[in-house]
């Protein structure tokens, strides 16, 4: 299902006769649906320019996809902020021996945001937060339990690798059999976030402490054996270089092609308020751009590329929609903190469906709702919404 608009716009820029030799072989082989290689891969963020990159992420957009933009209506839960690891990028947890202005949640009080949400027609609970030593496998199986007995049909998301590998350590317990545990208890799927930048010269200088590659690609291929469909990140914009965001995409698509487990690919965009890394200039909007388009290109088998609105901003997430992006995430109905304390241009997280549908119209999209594993629930195309629903969250 495909428009195919952008085609005539691939063709004009092959025709081109200036165009690089070898970017011209990249985009031939995409046209055909061949894989490129990681050195074609280096080579597009060497060479290619936000127009080239763009058109042929747009183009693979709208074959794989046509006009279509999911989101869910889904709510986050945070335990804590204090986290006992040290990750120079954070700007959100707070070290377990100095947490005076963090927080920690109790079963009970997560359980009182959950039941917030009893009369809305919300799909999906998400939780993630800091690594506390308290917070342990136990605790957080019975709070599984408890949403899925309180609400069996919110599907529940949680825990990155990072999380689920200190858990998993201080419960002696295996990566399968800690799955496993999980999986029975009531957790559906997992998120992303924890991967960073995979390649050990750059995770040894942000984030030294915490699971490494092997361990974090290890955690989701065991999700996938269990059948648990999980979502993959990759931090941007820092101390990375190209070659270093080829390899951490590599190691994902090949983990891709092996068990086929993966929803979504992530991008994150490092932000650079409140945090140790604060000297560090964030990537602009036209290198936000060519990141997501290169990343469409790259990871082939991927169904879903995901940017997540409340980092990015609600207008630049807009364009993303033109360069691979074919998912906004959700109506993140709450006051989501772990990037407002960064300095993203979103300090009050929240959408309502009107109008994160409206958003994706306005760049020229359809609005369909889906839910976590990408099931379509209803098309807002045609949805006409009032001008009281667009104002209210």
């Amino acid at each position: 299902m495909t428009t195919r608009k952008d085609y005539p716009a691939v063709q004009t820029l092959l025709q081109q006769p200036a165009l690089d030799a070898s970017l011209r072989r990249i985009a031939e082989k995409i046209l055909q649906q061949e894989r490129i290689t990681p050195d074609e891969g280096l080579t597009l963020f060497e060479k290619g320019d936000i127009g080239f990159v763009g058109a042929l992420a747009n183009h693979v957009r709208e074959r794989m996809h046509g006009d279509k933009t999911y989101f869910n209506r889904n709510f986050h839960i945070e335990p804590t902020n204090v986290c006992i690891f040290t990750c120079h990028f954070c700007s959100y947890s707070r070290l377990y021996k100095n947490r005076e202005d963090g927080w920690e949640l109790s079963i009970d009080q997560m359980m009182d945001i959950v039941k917030k949400y009893d009369n809305q027609p919300v799909t999906e609970v998400h939780i993630v937060g800091g690594v506390h030593p308290k917070m342990q496998l136990d605790f957080f199986v019975e709070l599984i339990k408890q949403i899925r007995a309180h609400r069996p049909d919110l599907h529940v998301k949680g825990f990155t690798a990072v999380e689920l590998d200190y858990m998993f350590r201080k419960a002696k317990v295996s990566v399968d059999e800690g799955m496993r545990i999980l999986n029975e208890a009531g957790l559906q799927s997992m998120p992303g976030g924890g991967a960073e930048i995979f390649h050990p010269d750059v995770r040894a200088k942000i984030c030294h402490d915490k699971v490494d590659a092997d361990g974090w690609l290890g955690i989701h291929k065991a999700a996938h054996k269990l059948g648990m469909h999980t979502n993959a990140t990759m931090l941007y914009g820092h101390i990375e270089t190209f070659a270093h965001r080829i390899d951490h995409m590599e190691r994902l698509r090949q983990l891709q092609d092996e068990t086929g487990g993966f929803n979504t690919f992530i991008p994150l965009k490092f932000r650079n308020k409140g945090n140790d890394m604060s000297d560090i200039p964030e990537s602009s909007i036209v290198e936000d751009l060519r990141l997501y388009s290169i990343a469409r290109l790259y990871m082939d088998n991927f169904p879903h590329l995901k940017a997540y609105w409340p980092m990015l901003g609600r207008n630049t997430a807009q364009l993303t929609l033109s360069f691979g992006v074919n998912d906004l995430d959700g109506t993140i109905d709450d006051t989501t903190k772990i990037y407002s304390m960064a300095g993203s241009e979103e300090q009050t997280p929240s959408m309502s469906t009107a109008q994160l549908a409206m958003l994706i119209k306005q760049a020229g999209r359809k609005p369909v709702e889906r839910d976590t594993v990408y099931n379509e629930i209803k098309d807002y195309s045609d949805v006409a919404f009032s001008e009281e629903e667009l104002l209210t969250k």
